[in-house]
Formats: structure tokens, sequence, C-alpha cells
């Protein structure tokens, strides 16, 4: 116990009252900013406490339900990788739609032409570098990336110039690059990541592996090999999707990309590479479209959604299984609580973010004539991790008519509603850009680029407690944004 003296007792009690005396005395700015912001008429009008009331019971079954994860796991599991053109990927279509029948949505899987690559064999060793050893080589490990064309079936040997940047790359001229193979060595920025930047580091790094072997190709190089864009030093490469180069392209990881920096910079470096990916002929897959329709305004959509493809090197529990899952149970809940969203919620399991778009594409062809009466839209793309937020790209007065929602979510810290200038998720780009508020669902970010698009992107890197908040978090938004008596403004 701790004893207070009648003298520490005083001094305290005059302490109180000078503070209180100053307190009165500070500009009203001052003291409105320790005051908790005051309820407007249209906040007053569109939360009403019924409605307050329903979120409650949305987010409390979020927080417990197991629903998104048993999803996930069949899926990741009993279905696998979902790579764009694969038989999997059709499958996981239709079995999204068959669970998302069970729950009484309107359910249709809109065609969509899907590319078609498959990865076949990826080696690569130094087998010329200064002071070798005779007799020996160097492994490197490498992934294809996607589009990658394939070297001859013996592989190719060609000598290695390592480049930081797109300038050092064109100031090295044809001369210098013809019949090379172009290592660009652009780090992941680990710190930025560390302290919660990890898209910005993906972001100034990512342009090396979707532009680096066009660049590369333009210049006469023979093989274009880039740093891994992700920040786990497990000898995990990442793939990813480049721009079409007509070269063989692959990312090597970032503990090889180190040797290769520091032999080539000590003298001439000779690699043997042998990539076989296949493009095939193209296929028919699917967009899933489930509608939970409106009881007051059905013509208005409120969509909730994630892809559904993944690379092929994992079987995508992260990137998007997730996603698309919680979209899943946004409906599961509703209807499990007998609730009536009064504008209509579309879940859309999207085909091929990964290698193209073709998926938002084809949506985007059919639909765009009804974007006006699209009230808003949500993607989850950015992991399962603990959520903080939203990302988001509205209007000031659309963003601050939501401060509701933030104060529901504020018992599991998802309060952020930070605005964004560019489109939050690629498959509700089109929406974003033709007016429609959208919402990406912000994640911890600082471990996803561990596992993002490499062969360690399964379930267990989900944590069942976190998805269950990511399921609240978009359930709370949805169903505000369905039953709230005003559309957002645009």
């Amino acid at each position: 116990m701790i004893r207070t003296s009648r003298l520490e007792l005083f001094f305290t009690l005059l302490l109180i009252t000078n503070l209180t005396a100053q307190d009165a005395q500070k500009p009203q700015s001052m003291t409105s900013f320790f005051a908790p912001p005051q309820t407007s008429a249209a906040e007053q009008q569109n939360f009403p406490p019924l409605l307050l009331q329903q979120l409650s019971a949305i987010k409390a079954i979020a927080l417990k339900d197991d629903y998104a994860y048993r999803e996930l796991a069949h899926l990741t599991e009993n279905i696998g990788s979902r790579q764009t053109g694969s038989p999997q990927a059709t499958a996981a279509a239709q079995y999204v739609a068959g669970e998302l029948r069970k729950l009484g949505l309107d359910v249709r899987l809109q065609p969509v032409t899907v590319p078609h690559w498959v990865r076949g064999e990826e080696t690569a060793a130094l087998v010329e570098y200064p002071e070798m050893v005779p007799g020996t080589n160097q492994k490197i490990v490498l992934t294809a990336l996607g589009g990658s064309t394939a070297t001859p079936a013996e592989g190719l040997t060609a000598a290695v110039i390592t480049v930081s940047t797109f300038d050092e790359l064109t100031a090295l001229g044809r001369d210098k690059v013809a019949g090379k193979i172009v290592f660009f060595n652009e780090p992941f920025d680990k710190q930025k990541a560390a302290g919660g930047y990890a898209f910005s580091s993906y972001e100034e790094a990512v342009p090396y592996r979707a532009a680096g072997p066009k660049a590369a190709a333009d210049l006469g190089a023979v093989a274009c090999l880039v740093r891994s864009v992700g920040n786990a030093d497990y000898r995990l490469p990442h793939t990813g999707m480049s721009v079409a180069a007509g070269i063989p392209a692959a990312a090597v990881t970032a503990e090889d990309a180190d040797l290769i920096a520091h032999l080539t910079a000590e003298g001439p470096v000779r690699m043997h590479l042998t990539l076989t990916p296949q493009k095939l002929p193209d296929e028919t897959s699917y967009n899933v479209i489930a509608d939970l329709r409106g009881s007051d305004h059905p013509e208005q959509v409120v969509v909730v959604s994630g892809h559904l493809d993944s690379w092929d090197l994992a079987t995508g529990a992260i990137d998007d299984g997730a996603g698309v899952v919680i979209a899943m149970e946004t409906a599961e809940i509703l209807q499990r609580l007998h609730l009536h969203p009064g504008r209509t919620l579309r879940v859309i399991a999207w085909m091929d973010e990964e290698t193209g778009g073709s998926g938002s594409k084809a949506y985007t062809a059919e639909y765009s004539k009804d974007f006006p009466n699209c009230d808003s839209a949500i993607e989850s793309d950015s992991g399962a991790a603990h959520p903080l937020g939203f990302d988001v790209k509205a209007s000031a007065a659309a963003i601050d008519l939501l401060r509701p929602v933030q104060s529901m979510l504020m018992s599991i810290g998802a309060t952020l509603m930070r605005p964004s200038s560019y489109p939050p998720g690629a498959d509700i780009e089109a929406m974003s850009n033709a007016g429609v508020p959208t919402f990406g669902v912000m994640q911890d970010g600082r471990t996803y680029f561990n596992y993002h698009h490499t062969a360690a992107d399964t379930l267990d890197k989900v944590v069942p407690a976190e998805l269950q908040e990511n399921a609240a978090a978009m359930a709370v938004l949805a169903y505000s944004l369905t039953n709230m008596k005003d559309t957002l403004p645009r």
C-alpha cells in the first residue's frame, strides 16, 4: 500500500486546483483538442442506436467465429495453389460459389479469359568468378518471374553485370550489355518495413521486377535477374509478374544477390542459367459474384472482396485467400444474425489479380454502367495480420461521416482511416477511378513481405485471432455502408 501524508495530499489538491484554473484560461482550440469529438447531426442520422447495436453484435460474432479460418484452410490445404489458368483456380471459384450459395446469396460465375503460364525447371550456378576453386561452382537459388520465357533446354551461359538502377543500365549502353545477363540489385528497405512502411519499401523496389527484364532486353541482354522484392533472409526467392520482355527472367534470393554483387565487383563472373517455363493457351476461369440483396435500395451496391488466384510456389494463404474468406464471412455473419442490408452487399472473389487483372477488367466491362449506383467498394489484399484500419480513397466528408465505425473498431485497434491518393486495391481500381469511394483493409505489414510471393505463403502464417479481427473490421464497415441512411458523398 502507498501511504500519502496529509501534507502530500494538500499539495496534490492544490496542484489539481491550479491546473484546473489554468485550463479554464487556455484558448478554446487547446481544450477542444483533448475533448472527444461531438457527434454531428449527420452521424446521429446515419448511425442511430439500432444500427450501433447491430454493429456491436457483428463485431462480437466475428471475434469468435472460425468460419473464415475454416474456409481458408479448405482453399489452401484441400485445393492448394491457385495460379491463374490452373485447374485449382477453377476449382476454387466453384467451391467459393457453392459456399456462398449455401448462405443464400444469389451467385454467378462470371467467365474470364485468363493467361496460363507454368513454371518449369529453374536452376543457376556461378561457373566462373574471381579466385574460384577449380572444379567447383556456386549454386544460386532463384525462381522464374511470371511471364518469363525459357532458356534453351540445356540452359545458357553468359557473363553477369550488376547494376542498381535503370540509369546505371542505360549508362552502360548496348555495347556493354548485349549478350550478357543483367542483374538488378535494388535492396528492399528492411528498416522502413520494420518501422511500419513495408508497402513503401515494396513500391520502391518492385519497378525493377516489373520493368527490369524489358529494360535489359531492349539493350540486348540474354537474360535478366532481379533481387527478390521482400525482407526475409531465409534464402527464399520472391516471384511476381514482369512486363513481357522476350528473355528469361528470374528473382534471386537476398543472400545470393549479395554474393553476385560482391563477386562482380571483384572481377568477371559467368553464370549458367536454366529456366524452362511455358506459356500455354489462354483458359476460361471465373470471378465469383454473389449478392445479398438489399431491402431498401437493392440497386445500390456495396462490394466486399479479395482475389482468389495465387502464385504457384505456395498455397496463397495471405495473398490472398485471407481476403476472400473475410469477404465471405461478412455475408455469413449477416445471415447468421438475420440482419438485412439496406443496400445490396456484393461479395466478389476476383480472378487473375496477380498476372494481369483480367478478372477486374471483365467485371468493369460488364458493370461499369452501374458504377454510379455502386455506393462503395472494399478489398483486402495486404495479408491477414492485425488490422489497423483502412486506406481510403474518398472525399474528406465521406471519411468524416464514418467516425462511428472508427469508434466501433477501437477495441481491436482498427481505427485508422488513412486518405489515399491512389486506389487501395488493384481489383477495385476501375471503380475508384470512376469516383466510387474505395477502402483497402490496412493490415500490419511488417512481416508481410517475408512470405509474399514465396514458397512460405502457407496457412500456418495466419493467426486465427488476427483473421477474426480482419473479418470484424470488414464486416462492421460493410454493414455500416449498406445501412447508413445517406450514400457516401463523392
